[in-house]
């Protein structure tokens, strides 16, 4: 699947209708097995406000990169971490996780999944982080770019927010 339909740069009002975010959208019932793993990695969240789940940067983290005119986010993780989480999971997702390429600026970090859109947005940066990336997580499918707000307000969706430090420069 193009992950380009599964990446935006949008408002969700609930959280902050003048603010833009870049949404990345995750479907609890997909077959992919990166968006599995990263479902994994989802139940490890902390309850910040109600219905608002922070995960530790060392649970998932996010990484902003532009390639031309398209902005690439990577979503990230410890291996030992996820390995360790998977014990009751099929045998066909430790293998997917045992294949996923390595982090090139940490040897213990693996990249579960990258999205890229085609976009002039530069996230926001401060503290040695850019603004964090919203995961919006629901059943059904590729979420339209305006789906989000319904999908909240009739609870048939979670948002997670993932930390996204800066990279070491090289």
């Amino acid at each position: 699947m193009d992950g380009s339909a599964r990446m935006w740069i949008g408002t969700i009002p609930a959280l902050d209708p003048d603010f833009r975010e870049v949404i990345l959208d995750i479907d609890h019932l997909s077959a992919d097995p990166a968006e599995r793993l990263v479902r994994v990695l989802l139940n490890r969240g902390h309850e910040g406000e109600e219905g608002v789940f922070h995960l530790l940067p060392e649970d998932l983290s996010a990484r902003y990169e532009r390639a031309g005119d398209r902005l690439r986010v990577r979503l990230l993780t410890h291996r030992g971490s996820l390995a360790a989480d998977l014990g009751g999971h099929p045998e066909s997702l430790r293998e997917h996780l045992a294949g996923l390429p390595r982090d090139p600026f940490d040897d213990d970090r693996v990249v579960l999944l990258t999205r890229e859109v085609p976009t002039d947005f530069v996230p926001a940066e401060r503290d040695g982080h850019h603004q964090p990336v919203i995961l919006i997580d629901h059943a059904g499918g590729p979420a339209a770019p305006a789906e989000p707000a319904a999908l909240l307000e009739r609870l048939e969706a979670g948002v997670a927010v993932v930390a996204a430090p800066v990279p070491p420069t090289a």
